[in-house]
């Protein structure tokens, strides 16, 4: 299935990821696109063809498994943690998205339970 829509897939991953509240977005070291919340990035975007992550061990091989995240090119040998995903189309669009949601609640749900500094 071929992307549907007139807005590229970061232009419309940048527009939902951008809009969750308290994210910050900016220009990594490598041309990619890094979002963070609470200090911490969770995860970064590489134009319109694919996204890096990294997740805790029982939520990476989860996700590994069902097919959602491959190996991350630079940590091939990493079994766990480092992750990442192509985009091609309109699905990969909407998982990237998810992607990031779950790594957004994972980092700010901690945050909420962590004692003001």
């Amino acid at each position: 299935m071929a992307m549907t829509q007139a807005r590229t897939a970061s232009e419309r991953i940048i527009d939902e990821v951008g809009s969750w509240p308290e994210v910050e977005i900016d220009d990594g070291e490598l041309g990619e696109l890094a979002f963070a919340v609470a200090g911490r990035e969770f995860g970064h975007l590489h134009g319109n063809h694919a996204a890096h992550f990294s997740f805790p061990k029982r939520i990476w091989t989860d996700l590994f498994s069902e097919g959602r995240i491959v190996y991350h090119p630079v940590f091939p040998d990493a079994q766990q943690g480092p992750a990442a995903r192509e985009i091609h189309d309109d699905a990969d669009v909407a998982d990237v998205i998810e992607l990031f949601r779950i790594n957004y609640d994972r980092i700010v749900t901690r945050a909420q339970r962590s004692p003001a500094a």
